[in-house]
Parts: structure tokens; C-alpha cells; sequence
């Protein structure tokens, strides 16, 4: 067969095109991996300088946003007993949020590499540990599913979060043990002063509320005095147990001191926090612990909401007298401002 001089130009043209665009393809591809690389290193430095669970996971969902849109990010590990969400939505869309992520923590099914959905939000999970049960859940905002590439780029910044993240735990492991209460077993004041001004920025910042709590048992004195410090310490055990039982993962439980705890809510309007808290009023007096026949452990409420621009101090000076409000007015009660 004749190939004609034109034929064989036109044939001769075509294979330095082909290859033109095979390196083309690969300087794209190159460049790409170049951008993650950035992007990595990026989220490597910002990780640094983080020490707390918490503050991981916000620091890798601020990362993230601007690359993948999402509305959750949570971690949870079984074995260590930690759970940390973080949402950027707030009111009844941020409630439904953390309540999918919690079901999905609580669900034993892998989802091998794709998602799952809900009422429009589209989740995903990746398990870092299967042994710990330990993972981290993306759940996307209504009507939007992860791309190829997105999961790439989240694939690819596990392994610096998974590194961080086993860091984050060993540094609570050692936080907790200079930070939990001997007796009972719940946060000290030293995790309140830690805590406290991020929930705060994080409330004025996404718009939500908090409330605070300031509880003081009725009568414990003659709890000590007539049945001893042993059955005293005893008790303080198990009016700690009903307050942990009541809390989430998201809110502040402390002890304070003595007989004094503090929780602080977060997403929680007065009206909800008042509900929650005639309920801890029921269930210690539910205690039923006599110190005699006419003295009876109870605990006294103050409540309020944090207000516009108040301070700290304020804001915990405001409580107090509240406390001393249901104090005064007979105790075992709940007081609101």
C-alpha cells in the first residue's frame, strides 16, 4: 500500500502532539500533588501548635472549610472515653447535626469508604484505629456529596491528623491527671479557668447561648458532722455521678471546691437550662439522704445566661448572688436571673 507524502506529514504531526500531551497531563498532575503538598504542609504547621483534642478538631475543620464545605468534624475514641464535636452551625440545624454524628458514633457499621445520609447531610467516616474505635466523622452541608478529589485531600491529612490527634490524647491523659477532682472523679477549677474563655468566644462567635449553673449542696455540713467524713465523702461521690449522667459531651462540669459544682451548657437557652436543672434538684433530693430524721441533702441552683459583652467575672459574680437567692429563699430550689 501507497502512503502519499501529505498522508505521511499529516502522520508524522500527530506523534510529537500525543506526546506534548501526555507531559502536559503529567505537569498537571504534578502540579496538583504540588498544591496538596502546600496544603498539607499548611495544616502540618497549624497542628503544631495545638496540644488539646478540642483544639485539633477546630483547628482542622478551619483548615479545612475553605477546601471542603461541611458543617461537622467529631472525633471519638471508645477505649479513652473521648468525644469531641465540633459545628459550625448553631440553633435546631446545629442540634440535628451532633445528634446524627452521635448515632453514627454509636453505629457499629463500617461504610467502607462511602457515605451515609440523612435528612440531606451527607457523612462520612474514617476509622484510624479499629481497636480503639476511634474515628473521625465529615458531615457535609444539605445536599452535597464529597468529591474524588476532596476525599483525596482528606485521605491524604489523616495521617498528620491521626498523628496529632494520638498526642492530643496523651496530653489530656497527662492534663487530667492534674486537672480531675481526687474525689470525684470530675474536672477542678483549673479546667474551668482552661475552658471556659474558649466556649465563651465560641458562643459570641457563632451566635448560640450559654447558660451556667452554680449548684451547692443544702445541709451537708450535718451530713459530716453526724454521720462522719467518710460517709460524706460518699455522698459528694454520688451527687457527682447524678450531675456527670445529666451532662454532654459539649458542656463544663466542675467541681469547684467543698460542696460547690459548676456546669456550664453549651447551646442552651435559659429555659432549657431550667428544665435540666429542676431535674438535678429532683435527683439528688431523689439521694435520700438523711443526716437525722429532720435534716435531709439537697441541692440549691442559681441559673443565668450569658449576656452581650459580659465579662467572666461578671457573669460568675451574677450566679452567685442568684445561688444565694435560692439559698435564701429555702433552699433546695432553683433560682433563675
Amino acid at each position: 500500500m501507497t502512503i502519499s507524502i501529505k498522508e505521511k506529514i499529516f502522520s508524522e504531526s500527530q506523534v510529537p502532539q500525543v506526546e506534548i500531551e501526555k507531559v502536559m497531563a503529567e505537569l498537571d498532575n504534578l502540579k496538583k500533588q504540588s498544591e496538596q503538598l502546600d496544603l498539607i504542609n499548611k495544616l502540618h504547621i497549624r497542628m503544631a501548635g495545638v496540644l488539646s483534642l478540642t483544639g485539633m478538631i477546630e483547628a482542622y475543620s478551619v483548615w479545612l472549610m475553605p477546601l471542603v464545605g461541611h458543617e461537622l468534624i467529631g472525633y471519638n475514641n471508645g477505649s479513652r472515653n473521648k468525644r469531641h464535636l465540633f459545628c459550625s452551625g448553631h440553633g435546631p440545624h446545629r442540634r440535628r447535626a451532633i445528634a446524627f454524628a452521635e448515632k453514627l458514633i454509636s453505629d457499629t457499621t463500617p461504610l467502607d469508604g462511602t457515605f451515609t445520609m440523612q435528612d440531606g447531610h451527607y457523612a462520612y467516616k474514617w476509622i484510624f484505629e479499629t481497636a480503639d474505635n476511634a474515628g473521625i466523622f465529615l458531615i457535609l452541608k444539605k445536599g452535597h456529596e464529597l468529591s474524588r478529589d476532596e476525599i483525596d485531600l482528606i485521605n491524604n491529612s489523616l495521617e498528620i491528623l491521626a498523628e496529632s490527634l494520638q498526642r492530643g490524647l496523651e496530653y489530656e491523659d497527662l492534663f487530667e491527671r492534674a486537672s480531675s477532682d481526687p474525689l470525684t472523679g470530675l474536672s477542678n477549677r483549673r479546667v474551668f479557668e482552661e475552658r471556659i474563655p474558649g466556649m465563651i468566644n465560641r458562643a459570641r462567635r457563632y451566635n448560640y447561648p450559654l447558660s451556667m449553673i452554680s449548684m451547692d449542696l443544702d445541709r451537708f455540713k450535718q451530713i459530716n458532722d453526724n454521720l462522719g467524713h467518710h460517709v460524706g465523702d460518699k455522698v459528694l461521690q454520688s451527687v457527682a455521678d447524678v450531675l456527670r449522667s445529666a451532662v454532654r459531651s459539649t458542656d463544663l462540669l466542675v467541681r469547684m471546691g467543698g460542696d460547690e459544682f459548676l456546669l456550664v451548657l453549651d447551646n442552651t437557652d435559659l429555659k432549657s437550662a431550667r428544665i435540666l436543672a429542676e431535674r438535678l434538684c429532683v435527683a439528688v433530693d431523689d439521694l435520700d439522704v438523711w443526716a437525722d430524721e429532720d435534716t435531709k441533702l439537697g441541692i440549691s441552683i442559681g441559673l443565668t445566661e450569658l449576656q452581650k459583652d459580659e465579662p467572666l467575672r461578671l457573669w460568675l459574680e451574677r450566679t452567685d448572688d442568684i445561688l444565694y437567692h435560692a439559698k435564701a429563699e429555702g433552699r433546695s430550689r432553683v433560682a433563675v436571673s
